[in-house]
């Protein structure tokens, strides 16, 4: 479905040189605070403390972060578990605190400010468990990455397999590198929206990689930059539309989602942009430099009867 039509092609690749020298840096920058800050890890990932109260009315959550930043804790996830009354705490581990002395000074704390608070449980995650989760995800990660190479060889070719991986781990690191930078906390739900987007921005790879093989067929005559501005140009209106509508999406859970959408739809805003950005000059432009070429995409037709490149041609009848 087109909402509009763009009538004459737009001249993307023309500027494919600068725009990847931009993508470039800002992938060597991602890379350099990832070196030099690392990642702001969550309890999943380090260990801790995790802790369920409830209250006899809905908790406010506000009052109950409130008391946890002022025992000296940055940044913990504080959400409803169940219903509105019981909440959910992950707590880092502090340094010359047992996890049992942690949770009696955070209980006393929350007591303080309401006497009708109740402990329901108290767990410790411990280092071993979050490095497995580490190397689950990372796992994760490579097969994912495995997949998607294997499935654009199959189906289109072997260059646009590796133009499409280099565009995609452009846009994870690039994810990374901002979390690294503003030391936004890293956790499983991040994780999560780093996988989607490796999906969703693979997705608008495989639509324009198959628009590039469509007007490879039926214009012969096109150079191979002039096919990719004409692939690119008739999917605007497509991609317009369903970024658009994904993106409002996500924008609201990042607005009115509350703290415990809100890095997950931050990660989701950040890859949803640079996917685009990626599968349109990134991955386009890896492509036209490998050498993509007409005969790459399209098999020559059948030599004809009598043709002299007919294996056939002369035979006795």
């Amino acid at each position: 479905m087109d909402f509009f039509r763009i009538r004459n092609d737009i001249p993307f690749m023309r500027h494919a040189k600068l725009l990847n020298a931009i993508s470039f840096t800002a992938f060597v920058l991602a890379v350099f605070f990832l070196v030099t800050r690392g990642l702001n890890l969550s309890v999943e990932f380090t260990g801790g403390t995790v802790m369920e109260v409830a209250y006899e009315q809905p908790a406010d959550l506000a009052a109950v972060r409130e008391v946890i930043t002022g025992l000296g804790y940055a940044d913990v996830p504080v959400q409803n578990f169940g219903t509105s009354r019981e909440v959910l705490m992950r707590l880092p581990i502090l340094e010359g605190q047992t996890s049992g002395q942690q949770s009696e000074v955070v209980l006393a704390a929350l007591r303080a400010q309401n006497p009708d608070v109740e402990l329901r449980r108290t767990e410790f995650v411990g280092p071993q468990v979050g490095q497995e989760l580490v190397t689950d995800g990372l796992m994760a990660l490579a097969f994912v990455i495995l997949g998607i190479m294997v499935y654009l060889a199959f189906r289109f070719e072997w260059k646009f397999a590796v133009a499409a991986i280099v565009a995609n781990l452009h846009d994870v690191i690039i994810i990374l590198g901002f979390f690294a930078f503003f030391q936004w906390e890293f956790s499983l739900a991040v994780l999560a929206a780093v996988l989607a987007v490796l999906g969703y921005s693979v997705n608008e790879s495989v639509v324009i990689f198959d628009r590039i093989r469509e007007v490879f067929r039926r214009h012969r005559k096109m150079t191979t930059e002039q096919v990719i501005d004409r692939a690119i140009t008739s999917t605007m209106s497509r991609t317009i539309i369903t970024h658009g509508s994904t993106e409002v999406m996500v924008v609201s859970m990042l607005l009115f989602g509350g703290p415990t959408l809100f890095y997950f739809a931050l990660a989701l805003t950040i890859g949803i942009m640079f996917g685009i950005y990626s599968s349109v000059f990134v991955a386009t432009g890896m492509a036209m430099w490998l050498g993509i070429k007409r005969e790459d995409l399209v098999q020559p037709p059948p030599p004809k009867s009598g043709d002299p490149d007919d294996p056939n041609a002369g035979a006795m009848v």
